[in-house]
């Protein structure tokens, strides 16, 4: 011992006889030891050199004993003491891998050992009771903080003895005999403490004690198992005394068969010589048979690997162990326990487990805290279960509530046992714990169903159709046998499992019994794919120009005023922000900025002042006395600003090959929804080899277990092998084995449930074996439910699939295709098979059913050989002459219009956009594939949209202009067209469906809408001969471009998208709302915009590149009127145009009044702006334009292009008719809106 310790133990004072003499510094020198040991090393020298020189027994227990009414030092003592005795895990932090630290921990608990031993009297737990008690009378006015401190020491110093492990080679004691701990026990009992912690437990006034007392009380019961304490004192009953009968047969039946096969094995003669055999047919390591050097008896147990050594079984390998070693105690002890046990029950375990729950759901405890709750929800519950039952008594652990704390620690224990690898033992034990309150939860519920009152059956159903319903109360054992792992998890946590399990099942079969229909949860994780809008469009000056001219009239009409509403509204901070207020001035200028973008010109005007105010220094926001004119200064320098935006985190996108950027990404919901539960559906999920295989790792050591586990184990496979008639599932090697094992075993009398079962899978084997000779060779391998099936009922030839197997092939079909195939095999055909499933007679047949069937007809030697071959240039690689030709033609194409459609044209090794743009941004020739994009270019013919007076006055509307839509409702032919459109849409995903279900109905389908294109391109000639006259030759020669574009894009392509049609010159914007324009899209098979989300005309994925390339063909240049077919329109009749001419009259009288009743309003005020009623031509009326789309981004960019084109069809009209002056087209504001700015309007006259 170091020399200052020894100095300083020596001045704690002496022991003479029974009494203790204290030095005058003892108080000091007990506060140098806590001193020294609050600075010891990671070697816990301090601590070992005191248990070595025995100071707490010789010295720190008589002075507490002897000197107990010294306060302070009585306070050192404990203290002291605490710190010695805390457990040795916690001073280590873990059990020590390396050995010389493994060495110091064990010299640790030695000496814990010692002090628990030292600690067994009744004396020393005398003091400490009567201390506590004398603390506990005084009212919580009267306690002072030591007083608090004084309690929780006291409680922490039992709590630490208690925790000492017994030493094992030490107390090597029978049942029934008093060890160290049960000496303790006693000594806690003696000293009446074990009342004062029943006290703490029930009293409202102490309640910050529960945890600490539940951790006593869960030591106290370390060693004690519920069904030892419920017999204590007790005279056995004729059912226990029947089972021990049973079991003591068993053992004498056992003996008794192998004594007598050892006399059937052994002569009555000894012989004095072993002798040698031949084993005849079993080979040693060379070409001869094994020569055996003993005797016949012992033959039985010959194994080749004997006198081999032993395999070292990797540690990561290895089988976890069972740690919990139970032991029954000493009479008296049990019978103190038992009693403790009642009363605990009846006056502390629902208030403190209430207390418990609180502090573990609100955080207030430490780490896995809650394995001493679990610990006493099964110990108590099971005590309660035995002792007579009463409901009442743990009515607070009870609860739909504690199924969901108990099933969310083992979801969360079994995810930390797999991350945390190290700890997965410990993490394995918590789980342990868990699945045991699990079950005794679940026996507790059916002991309540069994109970003679109503009530509490009642209340039992009430908690059963909870848990049923619920589908992770159904899934968690399903879960945990299929994930159990044996290096980790002990055989004793497998048991319960199995047991748990049955328990389950029992209690959810007899609950659906007594009903026709049971309705559960269910959920489904369902994966989506949701669609980020793209970035806006890059902001160019000219529109900036053209948004400030705007914004700027409206604050100079409005005379710089704002509104008081909208004075006070605007805040230019984030109050709730993190960022602080001075670092907000930059989010405040681009506040200011988007509110311009947004052409808010008087909100971004209040902004501006309100931040003015906010920040006044630096004159960032305009000086005090700014004037109005520099404040507009002020707000278009901000709009021009490029300011810096913060980042926001954005997942990778992918762009196109046609520049449009979408982003993806798979989002999990979890779709809950009801259905009508099936037992047996729930137990073939049962079925599964990951499932049965720990079934059978229990089942191994059968004699070991109890007779309830063998029982377990074996009806679940009775409802796999009977129930669900799956016995192939268990044809497997190790399974026979162990029946093998039963079936020899001389106490097989003694399981005969497990016998009757085993010589009913094997003679199932036998029957299966004579009609299948390849089912010796299944026993090697673990099978599914597919293997089973095709084991039972015979296997399917190579290639058949489930298709190949309804559909059926006659002799007569098979000859046509042996015919046909033969007879086009030499042909040069790129893809034989499409080429012969229009010659079938049965056109039916798919793909996939003539490939299988000419692979089983040998034909073809296999599948790959018809394998679709995909069209494409095959080029991957990039030599270094075709890099050096990129780089050439980019330079000599950098300042055209259409950078990637001249490279395309040019470049000798033929790709695909998406190649030549990837390898473009891997040599660093562009930065970013916008710079790719072709230039849009503008129609000199076409009017200007520049200016800031015209788009004004496109904003604003008229009144004539509102008449105008009054008077012309939608036509019928537009009408006709928009249910047209509606009609196609509905017919093409009704389509898509069809086809995924049945393949040839679609093949079908598709030959007969080819015919129905033919004869529509047929009538395309009349619109397109009609369009070309109102000079729309330009649009047309674009939408040919278009469709021949994507007909060879879909020639490349394996699966076809929707592609919009986005017009990017003024001209065929125009024209893609000219109703004529729009019959002829529809009536080519291009889809108008579904809904609202949609904002472009898109092409179809069902139209194929031939019918791409017809209807382009047809839309060719054609410069005579097509014949007029007969009867293609009917002249209306007289009754229809009378009726016509009512309706205008009406609409006119009634416009008419409304101007009148305007003038009346405002006598002086006629305007010229609106003409009187009668020079309107209500008879022909102007053609009300549809509603000008906004062009977005879409997933594919069909671009303004007609260099593919051939060279006689290169010639435009570009002389547009009066009919495309930009004063006619329809604004950009729906006629909804714009019918409700007017009424504002008359409104605010009135």
């Amino acid at each position: 011992m170091n020399c200052e310790l020894l100095a300083t133990c020596s001045a704690l004072g002496y022991l003479e006889g029974d009494t203790y003499h204290r030095e005058p510094d003892c108080l000091e020198s007990v506060k140098d030891l806590i001193r020294y040991l609050r600075h010891e090393d990671d070697t816990r020298d301090i601590r070992q050199q005191l248990g070595a020189g025995q100071i707490l027994q010789n010295d720190l227990l008589p002075i507490i004993t002897q000197h107990s009414q010294e306060k302070t030092l009585f306070d050192a003592c404990i203290r002291l003491m605490v710190n010695l005795t805390q457990p040795a895990l916690l001073c280590f932090g873990k059990v020590p891998d390396e050995p010389a630290v493994r060495h110091h921990f064990l010299q640790v608990v030695s000496y814990l050992q010692a002090y628990k031993e030292a600690f067994a009297n009744e004396k020393v737990f005398g003091v400490l009771s009567e201390t506590l008690y004398n603390v506990l009378q005084l009212d919580w006015e009267q306690r002072q903080e030591e007083d608090n401190l004084l309690v929780e020491r006291i409680l922490l110093l039992v709590r630490n003895v208690l925790h000492i492990p017994a030493d094992p080679n030490e107390e090597k004691n029978v049942d029934d005999d008093a060890s160290v701990h049960d000496k303790l026990l006693w000594a806690l009992h003696m000293s009446g403490l074990d009342d004062l912690i029943k006290f703490l437990a029930s009293s409202q006034s102490e309640q910050q004690w529960s945890m600490h007392v539940l951790e006593v009380v869960s030591l106290m019961f370390r060693d004690q198992t519920p069904e030892l304490l419920v017999s204590a004192g007790q005279a056995r009953s004729t059912q226990e005394k029947q089972k021990d009968a049973q079991e003591l047969e068993a053992l004498r039946q056992k003996e008794q068969a192998e004594k007598r096969s050892r006399t059937l094995q052994r002569g009555t003669r000894h012989s004095r010589f072993g002798g040698s055999y031949v084993v005849k047919g079993l080979k040693s390591i060379g070409e001869n048979d094994v020569i055996y050097h003993r005797g016949l008896h012992n033959f039985k147990s010959y194994s080749h690997d004997v006198g081999k050594a032993v395999h070292r079984v990797p540690k990561r390998k290895r089988h976890a162990r069972d740690t919990d070693a139970k032991r029954r105690s000493a009479l008296n002890v049990r019978l103190f326990l038992r009693e403790f046990c009642v009363d605990f029950l009846e006056n502390c375990y629902n208030h403190l487990m209430y207390l418990v729950k609180e502090g573990l759901v609100r955080e207030q405890s430490q780490q896995h805290d809650e394995t001493y709750y679990l610990w006493a929800l099964s110990f108590f519950m099971a005590f309660n279960r035995g002792n007579g039952f009463r409901p009442d008594l743990v009515s607070e652990t009870m609860s739909i509530r504690t199924f969901h704390f108990i099933e969310r620690n083992i979801t969360n224990y079994y995810e930390m046992m797999l991350t945390d690898r190290k700890e997965a033992t410990s993490w394995s034990r918590r789980m342990h714990l868990a699945l045991k309150a699990y079950q005794e939860l679940l026996l507790t519920v059916n002991e309540m169903d069994r109970s003679r009152d109503e009530n509490i059956r009642q209340s039992a159903n009430v908690i059963k159709s909870n848990i049923f319903y619920l589908m992770e109360y159904r899934e968690i054992f399903l879960t945990l046998l299929r994930k159990f792992d044996e290096t980790k998890q002990p055989r004793s946590f497998l048991r319960d499992l199995v047991e748990s399990t049955h328990l389950f099942l029992r209690m959810l079969e007899r609950f659906c019994k007594g009903r026709s229909n049971l309705v559960v949860q269910k959920k489904r994780v369902k994966r989506k794919k949701s669609r980020r809008k793209p970035p806006a469009p890059e902001r160019t000056p000219e529109a900036l120009e053209e948004m400030w001219g705007v914004i700027s009239q409206s604050l100079r009409e409005s005379g710089f005023q704002l509104s008081e509403s909208l004075a006070e509204g605007l805040v230019p901070f984030d109050a709730a922000s993190e960022t602080p207020l001075e670092e907000q001035r930059t989010e405040a200028m681009v506040r200011v900025q988007d509110t311009l973008l947004n052409r808010l010109g008087p909100e971004a005007l209040g902004l501006l002042r309100a931040a003015r105010e906010v920040w006044p220094e630096g004159d960032v926001f305009g000086s005090a006395d700014v004037e109005p004119e520099e404040e507009l200064e002020l707000l278009k320098q901000i709009l021009f600003a490029e300011l810096p935006r913060p980042a926001v985190p954005e997942p990778a996108i992918e762009e196109e090959e046609d520049g449009e950027l979408e982003v993806e990404e798979e989002l999990e919901s979890v779709r809950v929804s009801e259905t009508e539960f099936n037992f047996m559906d729930f137990i073939k999920r049962f079925a599964n080899s990951n499932i049965v295989r720990p079934y059978l790792l229990l089942l191994r050591p059968y004699s070991q277990n109890s007779p309830h586990t063998n029982h377990c184990i074996t009806r679940m496979l009775h409802r796999l092998a009977v129930d669900l008639k799956m016995d192939a599932l268990l044809f497997q090697l190790s399974v026979f084995s162990i029946f093998n094992k039963i079936l020899a075993d001389p106490a097989a009398a003694a399981y005969k449930e497990l016998v009757t079962f085993a010589k009913f899978v094997l003679k199932r084997f036998f029957a299966l074996a004579a009609k299948n000779n390849k089912a010796y060779v299944e026993l090697l391998f673990w099978k599914n439910v597919g293997a089973v099936r095709e084991m039972t009922e015979g296997y399917r030839r190579p290639g058949e699939g489930e298709e190949s197997k309804k559909a059926k092939w006659t002799p007569e079909e098979e000859q046509e295709l042996q015919t046909l195939y033969e007879e086009h095999r030499d042909s040069g055909v790129p893809d034989i098979v499409e080429y012969l499933l229009p010659l079938l007679g049965n056109t039916s047949r798919t793909r996939r059913q003539v490939v299988a069937q000419m692979v089983s007809m040998g034909l073809v030697d296999s599948v790959k050989d018809l394998k679709k071959q995909r069209k494409g240039t095959g080029i991957i690689l990039w030599t270094e002459e075709q890099e050096d030709e990129l780089k050439m033609l980019f330079d000599e194409f950098r300042d055209s219009n259409d950078i990637l459609g001249n490279i395309l044209r040019k470049v000798t090794a033929k790709r695909s956009r998406a190649r030549l743009v990837e390898k473009l941004l891997s040599m660093g020739l562009v930065s970013d594939r916008r710079q790719l994009y072709k230039k849009r270019q503008r129609n000199p013919n076409a009017p200007s949209k520049s200016s800031a007076k015209s788009s004004a006055k496109r904003s604003a509307m008229t009144e004539e202009e509102f008449l105008a839509d009054l008077t012309n409702g939608p036509t019928e032919e537009a009408i006709d067209s928009e249910d047209e459109g509606d009609e196609e849409d509905d017919s093409e995903e009704s389509e898509e469906e069809q086809e995924r279900q049945d393949p040839a109905a679609g093949r079908r389908r598709s030959r007969g809408s080819e015919k129905k294109g033919v004869e529509k391109n047929a009538s395309l000639g009349a619109m397109v001969y009609t369009l070309r006259q109102e000079g729309l030759s330009g649009p047309l020669l674009w939408l040919q471009n278009c469709l021949n574009r994507t007909a060879d894009e879909r020639e490349d392509e394996d699966s076809f998208q929707p592609i919009p049609l986005v017009p990017l010159t003024e001209e065929n914007e125009d024209a893609m709302e000219i109703k004529s324009f729009q019959g002829l899209l529809q009536k080519i098979g291009i889809r108008a915009p579904a809904d609202e989300q949609e904002s472009f005309w898109r092409i179809p994925a069902k139209l194929k590149p031939s019918q791409l390339r017809g209807a382009a063909a047809a839309l060719s240049c054609n410069e005579e009127p097509p014949a007029v077919e007969q009867g293609s329109e009917q002249p209306r009749s007289p009754t229809q145009l009378q009726a016509e001419a009512n309706s205008h009259d009406q609409r006119s009288q009634a416009l008419r009044a409304l101007l009148l009743a305007r003038k009346r309003k405002q006598p002086g005020s006629a305007s010229p702006e609106y003409p009187a009623i009668e020079h309107m031509d209500t008879d022909h009326p102007p053609q009300r334009s549809s509603e000008k789309t906004s062009t977005k981004r879409s997933r594919a960019v069909l671009l303004d292009s007609d260099d593919d084109e051939d060279d006689h069809c290169l010639t435009m009209d570009l002389e547009v008719g009066e009919e495309a002056d930009s004063d006619q087209e329809a604004d950009s504001a729906p006629a909804k809106r714009r019918r409700q700015r007017v009424l504002i309007d008359e409104d605010e006259d009135d």
